[in-house]
């Protein structure tokens, strides 16, 4: 049934769900990535599209910006649509030096800002990160692929112009690869509906450094390596 936020059908969304943060990036994967692909629901302008990926039913929907919008959509999936695997495809900017911009990063952990680690037990802080099947075909078919790849923790931060390099710079320390703004959001949602759930990010910046920056087109339309990491991640 539709849900405030979804008017698809029942049956209409598969199981399989790729998410990026854009709506237009949502709609470009869905044109170059699915076989027969069509709008099953438009609401708030964001669209959901439903086809194949190798003969497989793999939807295509955004989750918008931040936790709240990722955690809003991620759940009505999950607990409405029968959604086992959302894969979110999306881009940060990188912290360690090790990361160059255009460089995939595939999230084995969430740290966060945001108290959603503290809202699922009480007085407990709850470890955010993704299915291990997930993971473990992620890097699997990331090792199989030439594009360089780095798997570590990522930083999903609850306010994006908060100019704290000290946080960077602590961060940076326990090795954390990049910042961005979803995954903590729904690796939560997984974990309390039941779900399975991965991040993959390809890198548009780097703070710690003048690296030239992702367009805004080219964040739309670079993320043919990303997307066949997460594609394997979810049919794996």
């Amino acid at each position: 049934m539709a849900t405030p936020h979804i008017s698809a059908a029942p049956g209409e969304i598969a199981p399989l769900v790729l998410m990026p943060g854009d709506p237009r990036r949502a709609t470009r994967i869905a044109e170059a990535f699915l076989d027969d692909a069509r709008l099953v629901s438009d609401v708030r302008g964001i669209g959901v599209y439903t086809g194949a990926h190798q003969g497989v039913p793999v939807s295509v929907m955004a989750s918008g910006m931040g936790l709240p919008s990722m955690s809003i959509y991620a759940t009505e999936l999950y607990r409405h649509y029968g959604v086992r695997r959302i894969c979110r495809v999306g881009t940060c900017g990188a912290i360690s030096e090790a990361v160059a911009v255009s460089d995939v990063i595939i999230a084995a952990a969430a740290h966060t800002n945001s108290r959603v680690a503290s809202l699922l037990v009480p007085d407990v802080t709850v470890s955010l990160t993704p299915s291990f099947d997930l993971l473990r075909a992620a890097v699997d078919a990331a090792r199989a692929g030439t594009a360089p790849v780095h798997v570590g923790p990522v930083y999903s931060s609850d306010y994006f112009y908060l100019d704290r390099p000290d946080i960077i710079a602590g961060l940076d320390a326990l090795g954390t690869l990049a910042v961005e703004m979803e995954a903590a959001g729904l690796y939560a949602c997984a974990l309390r509906e039941g779900g399975e759930a991965l991040t993959v990010l390809t890198v548009s910046d780097h703070l710690r450094h003048g690296a030239a920056d992702l367009s805004a087109g080219q964040r739309e339309t670079m993320f043919a390596a990303t997307l066949d990491i997460a594609a394997a991640a979810l049919l794996g």
